[in-house]
């Protein structure tokens, strides 16, 4: 069933919770956190706002946790990751800046969920802003890691290329579309990560 805006959601017969998140993580994602209310999320989850209610005790704990569960979704790509370059950090890395490359050119030109949160969320008490605080810091520091063990030079200096690189990649999506800059974005990691890698 689609919601008024036209959003595919998941199978009635799946959990209330799971509904929920699953249309407020879309319709987020397409139209804006603050362009959209609890009735359009519990009319595209097909419940209504008790029950919405019942699960998040206010809209900004639902927001959290969507950006929770984007979060966890990285995560399980993370370990996939691992698990397929075991032992090779420097194939971890390049195998991570792929994923990364082509989950953003991969969907409509939004961006990254956790950027578009924080540029609408200004208040620094809101509960979803430390979720994108802990996420960004962690997906960092893992960098700086793989950087380090892979014996790529200044590993803290390729991270943080790596890093606003990619943060200007969403940017750029949303300004020009996938066939902007952002296009290549998956050829500029591999040439920062190349030009690390020592010689000889």
């Amino acid at each position: 069933m689609d919601s008024p805006t036209g959003t595919k959601i998941l199978d009635p017969a799946l959990p209330p919770r799971t509904r929920i998140l699953a249309a407020a993580r879309e319709l987020f994602y397409r139209h804006g956190i603050h362009s959209v209310g609890v009735d359009a999320i519990a009319e595209a989850a097909e419940t209504n706002k008790m029950t919405l209610y019942r699960h998040f005790k206010s809209k900004d704990e639902l927001v959290a946790e969507c950006l929770r569960e984007v979060g966890q979704a990285i995560d399980r790509a993370w370990v996939e990751i691992e698990r397929a370059h075991e032992g090779d950090p420097k194939g971890q890395l390049l195998a991570f800046l792929r994923f990364m490359a082509d989950a953003k050119l991969g969907r409509k030109p939004r961006g990254c969920a956790f950027v578009n949160a924080a540029v609408e969320l200004t208040d620094e008490n809101h509960p979803a802003r430390r979720v994108i605080e802990e996420r960004k810091c962690r997906y960092h520091t893992k960098c700086v890691d793989l950087c380090r063990k892979a014996g790529l030079r200044d590993p803290e200096l390729l991270a943080d290329e790596l890093f606003l690189l990619s943060e200007g990649a969403q940017v750029s999506l949303q300004c020009v579309g996938p066939q902007g800059p952002a296009a290549r974005l998956g050829e500029m990691f591999e040439t920062l990560v190349a030009a690390h890698t020592p010689h000889g």
